[in-house]
């Protein structure tokens, strides 16, 4: 750990740097989570009205555990009127402490940290949960954190060949489509009608702010895998009841049980109890729960973040960085 005095600024540009490739992340939560899920304290995220229209958002975690010996704090500002300024409504900073002394260590930003650590997420959940030979991905968001979700997939299904983005603005699926292509090794395609492309779907990634149903699961194939990711509050849906109760249902951590409008609101309607609910990531990781059974059953992984995820992917960054990394700005 350093003993430096002044704390580390670990700028946007050299954290996408550091995280470029997901691989390295996902095996990072993988090999980590175990441990720092049971020796990490992570209050209830702090919420505050800061104006009529915009709140300040804190979540902490900290750990003494010698292998974590970390404290961290996520600051968010939500601010939904800067559409009108043409600026982001989300702004986040990460500060990350040393647990011991309490030194301030570095400071990084919390926006592209949360994009990555999130797909970082999904593509572990997958690992455990989509089928092995799975071959195309179904994308349905376009926003900022869609490439992250669609590199992260390829990463631990290299399988994959081809990927279709849907977005209820198709302009910016086509655009997002253009800006992958890069990938050389997979189809990238848009679609207009996103009930087409569920069908066909292997994995479908989720990632809006939709708080009606989109995808339908009588519509998902057999074996599918279902990433639900965009909703956080309890009017939120990505996808319908009958989704949720062909599959068999993870989610990252307890909280997504109180937080997500698809699993609240399949609980209120009785379409499945929360025991039905099978596990956690955590326990899909240490094989406490058993994962994908064959090849014709649904899963879905509902996830909403955490702050001990953020704290030990922060972690990583931060100790990429001090144990050498060489920046090229």
């Amino acid at each position: 750990m350093s003993t430096t005095a002044q704390p580390i600024f670990i700028s946007t540009s050299t954290l996408q740097s550091i995280l470029t490739t997901p691989k390295p992340l996902i095996h990072h939560l993988q090999t980590t989570l175990p441990t720092a899920t049971s020796t990490t304290h992570s209050p209830l995220r702090h919420s505050h009205q800061t104006s009529p229209s915009s709140s300040l958002l804190l979540m902490p975690s900290w750990s003494l555990s010698p292998s974590l010996p970390y404290t961290g704090v996520k600051l968010v500002t939500h601010h939904p009127l800067n559409s009108s300024l043409h600026l982001p409504s989300i702004h986040a900073n990460y500060i990350l402490f040393d647990s011991l002394t309490g030194q301030t260590l570095a400071i990084l930003d919390g926006t592209q940290l949360t994009l990555h650590r999130t797909a970082s997420i999904s593509a572990l959940a997958s690992l455990y949960l989509s089928r092995q030979n799975s071959q195309t991905l179904l994308m349905v968001g376009a926003g900022a954190l869609a490439p992250h979700l669609i590199k992260a997939h390829l990463t631990v299904r290299p399988s994959i060949t081809r990927v279709i983005i849907w977005n209820r603005n198709f302009d910016k699926a086509k655009a997002l489509v253009q800006n992958l292509k890069t990938e050389s090794r997979v189809c990238f395609e848009s679609s207009e009608e996103l009930e087409p492309a569920v069908g066909v779907a292997d994995i479908i990634s989720c990632a809006t702010n939709s708080e009606t149903p989109l995808v339908k699961g009588a519509v998902m194939k057999e074996g599918a895998h279902l990433d639900l990711v965009g909703s956080f509050t309890e009017t939120m849906r990505e996808c319908d009841d009958e989704a949720i109760r062909r599959g068999r249902v993870f989610v990252d951590n307890e909280a997504a049980v109180v937080e997500a409008g698809e699993l609240v609101g399949a609980f209120e309607r009785g379409v499945i109890g929360r025991s039905e609910v099978v596990g956690d990531l955590v326990e899909l990781i240490k094989g406490e729960k058993v994962g994908r059974r064959d090849e014709e059953e649904v899963t879905v992984f509902k996830s909403v973040g955490s702050a001990v995820v953020d704290l030990v992917s922060a972690q990583f960054v931060y100790e990429t960085f001090i144990n050498g990394y060489q920046s090229s700005e």
